[in-house]
């Protein structure tokens, strides 16, 4: 086998390959000879087809085996020889030509092809010295239990049916057909919808209309949608709802006290509040944690400068503007909408895809050389979450995950991810810094390119 290099540029290679037709021969007559003892032709004992006969009625089949033998190893065995690592599978360029193929096919020509494939690129992993990181902790208060237990109580309020007129926090079961222009709009629709009057749940104006109507009337509301609505065809818009009321009905007291904790399943209100209180402090951990996050990726970001390879930056990119152009798509905006252009977004993302990739890069490598590797038992207890997301489907799911080696490495890449960032906040300089939970909580401009799509 003939290796030859055509093309060294940056991280771009290209190696000829070329396969003497006489290697190709001595593979076929090995095949030829293990088949010898195994096939039965009628009219010949086993063992006894002759090699001559075995090649005119399979040889160019065998060939065929050996062909495609040679593109699913060569590519990795020539690689891994050359102490190179490719960032994608290589690319495998051959003849068009059916006649040379024939010839390769028959044992009459050399078998040539060609390897495309970029490099992933060498850099030295730097140290962590000088790297501070400020972590953001809120200390939760016993007054946002307290208030976040009452909302719970409101969220269970039970409610009686009554015949007078709707008031502030009465409860309103009505159906309703939302038009513009006289034409229902999708999404318009409802039957026995609850709204709880004052609750804020609706378009604003909306609830404020309902106050004073009874059981059984029927009501046309209008009102103008916001021009920040979510929906770009119905911002701004001025639409009319024909409402039927099917219930009116009154709070009824709630007591807040152990009693309450056990209808929630709870056995005691201490309890419900300490579950709260581990609730909300996860939530802030979360945040926490993505701040910390953030903090570290910033700082390898502008630690790293190396080339990248194209087709991973290109294949990132793709993956992220077809996620920007689906977000558009189901909120009916455009990049007009969004204060930018095609053509500035494009430049914006394509930015987040290298960042992505040199990050991804440099997490990998700090990883292998700190030895973090992903237990069997991790991965199985992701794929498990994974199952919980699809109640009814578990079956399918797993099996699923079983036939697709792509989809358990999607599920090891943000696992191995976390624990690279473990390994270097336990090396870095972390300090803490109580801050109160609107400044926590506070999504940064930029906190979308916290994960890394690997």
């Amino acid at each position: 086998m003939q290796v030859t290099e055509t093309k060294a540029e940056g991280l771009k290679r290209e190696i000829e390959i070329v396969v003497p037709a006489s290697d190709l021969e001595a593979r076929l007559q090995t095949r030829l000879y293990e088949a010898k003892d195994r096939v039965q032709l009628k009219g010949f004992r086993p063992g006894k087809v002759p090699v001559g006969h075995l090649r005119k009625m399979y040889g160019k089949s065998l060939m065929a085996e050996i062909v495609n033998q040679i593109l699913t190893e060569t590519p990795r065995n020539v690689i891994a020889e050359r102490n190179e690592r490719s960032a994608m599978q290589p690319e495998i360029g051959m003849s068009e030509d059916e006649a040379e193929a024939e010839k390769v096919l028959n044992g009459g020509a050399d078998f040539k092809f060609t390897l495309t494939y970029e490099t992933l690129p060498a850099f030295e992993i730097k140290g962590t010295e000088g790297i501070k990181i400020e972590r953001p902790v809120v200390e939760v208060a016993d007054e946002e239990i307290d208030e976040q237990v009452e909302r719970i109580a409101e969220n269970a309020r039970t409610y009686a049916a009554k015949d007078g007129a709707a008031d502030k926090g009465d409860r309103v079961t009505m159906d309703f057909v939302g038009k513009i222009d006289g034409e229902p709009f999708d999404g318009g629709t409802a039957t026995d919808s609850n709204l709880v009057i004052g609750s804020g749940q609706f378009i604003p104006g909306f609830e404020d209309q309902l106050i004073g109507v009874k059981a059984g009337d029927e009501k046309t509301v209008e009102l103008t949608f916001p021009e920040d609505y979510g929906a770009a065809h119905l911002a701004g818009k001025p639409a009319t709802f024909d409402v039927t009321v099917k219930e009116v009905a009154a709070p009824e007291e709630t007591t807040i006290d152990d009693e309450f904790a056990a209808k929630l399943g709870v056995e005691s209100l201490d309890r419900l509040k300490t579950v709260v209180r581990e609730q909300i402090e996860s939530q802030y951990g979360q945040a926490t944690r993505q701040k910390v996050k953030r903090q570290l990726l910033d700082a390898l970001d502008a630690a790293y400068d190396f080339d990248l390879p194209e087709k991973l930056v290109e294949a990132e990119f793709t993956n992220i503007w077809n996620q920007v152009q689906g977000e558009l798509t189901n909120s009916g905006k455009t990049f007009e909408d969004e204060d930018t252009t095609e053509e500035k977004a494009r430049a914006e993302y394509r930015r987040l895809a290298e960042r992505r990739v040199r990050l991804g890069l440099v997490l990998s490598e700090i990883g292998e050389k700190a030895g973090v590797q992903i237990t069997d038992e991790e991965l199985q207890r992701a794929m498990f979450e994974q199952l919980r997301r699809y109640p009814g489907q578990e079956k399918e799911v797993y099996e699923y995950f079983q036939k697709n080696p792509d989809a358990v490495a999607s599920l090891r890449a943000p696992l191995y991810e976390e624990k690279v960032v473990d390994h270097l906040l336990a090396e870095v300089d972390v300090t803490d810094k109580t801050v109160s939970k609107e400044e926590l909580m506070a999504e940064d401009e930029d906190d979308k390119e916290t994960a890394l799509a690997s």
